[in-house]
């Protein structure tokens, strides 16, 4: 317990899932929690899940300049931020993506602006105070899809592109910043019994790809899976790590 006293963080898409279970986490270890959600029922459901009082910011994180407003909220309140965790997205599909040759504009555009353009802009702001204060530690939630992208059954090729992109993007800050002591990691889930997956745990077919997709347990992994990932991570447990990349996915990658 406490492997987080005094430190503040930043939790993006708090409000479910990964996000609601790693906040839920870091506020038990002695975390100053901030969620950063645009679904304000979801964030009020986290924090009165916690028995510690969580910080709610409700916040359309593709657009920058409220992004902005939320960090200097954060530093208002709390004077330092120590830890952000880029959770927040999510799928493309009801957009278009798909496929290339039949991802829609929209699908493409919409999917990196939720998922990789929301990191950007929550990373910029949040190491515009990391800098100063010559500390920090980012934590990014990418998928596997952004390291073996997938087959006729996962392929949504703007969402794998923007995990992509944000593994180099997380390792690039992992590169330039660790001599003002920032460390930048990224964890790599693969099916996650969260809302976003609904589709794949009601899909019989996918159901019966599990044993040879996540051969280790033959199942979809928890948030819980994740968010012991990220604590490890965001922890001085894991002070001398930076630009590492971790698959937690039941062994997919491995394969």
């Amino acid at each position: 317990m406490n492997r987080l006293s005094g430190k503040t963080a930043i939790i993006t898409g708090g409000g479910s899932g990964i996000g609601q279970a790693t906040a839920l986490l870091f506020a038990e270890q002695g975390a100053n929690v901030s969620i950063f959600d645009i679904d304000s029922e979801a964030a009020t459901e986290t924090r009165n899940l916690s028995k510690s009082a969580l910080d709610i910011q409700i916040v359309d994180l593709t657009q920058p300049e409220k992004v902005a407003q939320a960090v200097t909220h954060v530093i208002d309140a709390f004077n330092h931020i120590d830890i952000l965790v880029n959770i927040a997205g999510g799928s493309g599909r009801r957009w278009g993506d798909g496929p290339a040759h039949t991802c829609t504009i929209e699908g493409w555009q919409k999917t990196l602006d939720i998922n990789l353009n929301s990191m950007f802009y929550t990373s910029k702001y949040v190491l515009e105070q990391m800098v100063v204060q010559q500390s920090g530690n980012i934590v990014t939630v990418s998928s596997v899809l952004g390291l073996v992208g997938g087959d006729e059954d996962f392929g949504t090729h703007a969402y794998a592109t923007s995990k992509g992109a944000a593994i180099s993007f997380t390792r690039s800050l992992a590169a330039y910043y660790a001599p003002q002591n920032i460390r930048a990691n990224v964890i790599c889930p693969g099916l996650i019994a969260t809302p976003m997956s609904k589709r794949a745990q009601e899909d019989v077919h996918i159901q019966s790809r599990l044993t040879t997709l996540q051969p280790l347990t033959s199942d979809f992994g928890s948030p819980a899976d994740i968010a012991d990932a990220v604590l490890f991570l965001a922890s001085d447990e894991a002070k001398f790590i930076t630009g590492s990349v971790l698959t937690v996915d039941g062994g997919w990658t491995v394969r």
